[in-house]
């Protein structure tokens, strides 16, 4: 009996698994806007909530935490949705310099020609700087990431301190902002 229910566990497997390979999803779509963020600081608040938001109104956003699954290699991801983005938005936070993989989806945006729109969470422009000290960092990679960094500081921004902040009023008044960047890209 036991043997029996257990060859149509499998006969059930095969099936399902031919029925997935025949109707093969088509390739997914390129995201309108890439989140750039630093996750220890707003992945659970700012970048979290934008995303969900835009979302929410039909604008497909790409968020590592979101858009990625086990097995995907970062870089590869994360370059390709940089590159085939229409926006993207930088979410500078406190820690947000001591991120490799910030600075890097930052010049990546810069020298692609993407439309930036920085978000200022929790710091001013002017504490933003990249960091040199522990020689982990090529100089090629210093000067690419310290020309994206001041290109950004020099871009009008939003900004948010998330202690003190309006929560609904940010979220909205940042949503709107990335609908009319794309809007002005699109055109």
């Amino acid at each position: 009996m036991q043997r029996a229910s257990s060859v149509v566990a499998n006969t059930v497997c095969r099936q399902i698994l031919r029925k997935h390979q025949l109707a093969a999803a088509p390739a997914p779509r390129p995201c309108d806007v890439f989140i750039n963020h630093r996750g220890v600081d707003t992945k659970r608040n700012v970048a979290g909530l934008l995303y969900h938001d835009l979302l929410g109104i039909g604008i497909r956003p790409f968020l590592d935490s979101k858009s990625m699954k086990p097995g995907d290699k970062l870089f590869d991801k994360i370059d390709v949705a940089i590159r085939e983005c229409k926006v993207g938005v930088a979410v500078f936070s406190p820690m947000y310099c001591d991120s490799y993989f910030c600075l890097h989806e930052l010049a990546l945006m810069v020298e692609s020609k993407k439309k930036v729109v920085p978000i200022f969470c929790d710091v001013k422009p002017s504490e933003l700087r990249v960091k040199t000290g522990d020689g982990s960092r090529s100089p090629e990679d210093l000067e690419r990431f310290r020309s994206a960094l001041e290109e950004a500081k020099l871009t009008v921004g939003l900004t948010f301190d998330t202690l003190t902040g309006d929560w609904p009023e940010f979220l909205a008044n940042a949503t709107d902002v990335v609908i009319k960047n794309l809007i002005e890209v699109e055109e």
